[in-house]
């Protein structure tokens, strides 16, 4: 498979990451329907936060968002996994985006579907994939950027560790209207490396 860049001249293949109960991995064609399924379920709690999410969600949406996604990592323009239980069962997805190259950031964005949510998937996901940021994608900084009303996002960044730097006014645009947002932030160092796991390449 032909290798995608990265920061700089570091080329980044398609990986799987691991944790202990979860599979990252990048996007397929055939994810289609499991993401689509996953996102009908959870509609309510999702739509009020993304505005990609709607009730009229379809699963053309769901192609469309894969086939972006697949071409963005190609482009090294973005780096999107899908989450899974070791059982194979589709949970949500976590990835980094809009790359800030003269800066050398990114953000980092997580949802989980609703039957899975409150076991901690969110946040085991997000301290791997800032592992990865850094070891793998070689930024230096991560930047998690929530809705202030948004209690569960942000419960999350704060248990996987990343710092409050400030509430930002008008940092973000939800349903075309500007809203404040909670910034968090990791850096290298700040993750401890007793829950490293193997990254495989595909």
């Amino acid at each position: 498979m032909k290798p995608t860049r990265g920061r700089g001249d570091v080329v980044l293949p398609r990986l799987e990451l691991e944790t202990a109960r979860l599979r990252l991995r990048p996007v397929c064609l055939e994810d289609a329907e499991a993401v689509y399924t996953s996102i009908r379920e959870s509609i309510e709690p999702l739509a009020r936060w993304m505005d990609w999410c709607h009730a009229g969600y379809s699963r053309e949406d769901s192609d469309a968002w894969i086939a972006s996604t697949r071409s963005g990592w190609e482009a090294g323009g973005a780096y999107e996994f899908l989450l899974f239980e070791r059982s194979g069962r589709h949970v949500g997805a976590v990835g980094l985006n809009q790359f800030n190259r003269e800066n050398n950031c990114a953000n980092l964005g997580y949802w989980v579907r609703q039957s899975s949510q409150r076991q901690g998937y969110a946040v085991e996901a997000v301290r791997r994939i800032a592992r990865f940021a850094f070891a793998e994608a070689k930024f230096q900084r991560v930047e998690i950027v929530v809705a202030v009303d948004n209690a569960a996002s942000r419960r999350v960044a704060a248990r996987a560790g990343a710092t409050l730097e400030c509430v930002a006014r008008n940092r973000l645009l939800l349903h075309g209207v500007p809203i404040a947002a909670a910034v968090h932030s990791f850096v290298p160092g700040d993750l401890q490396r007793g829950d490293a796991a193997p990254t495989i390449r595909l």
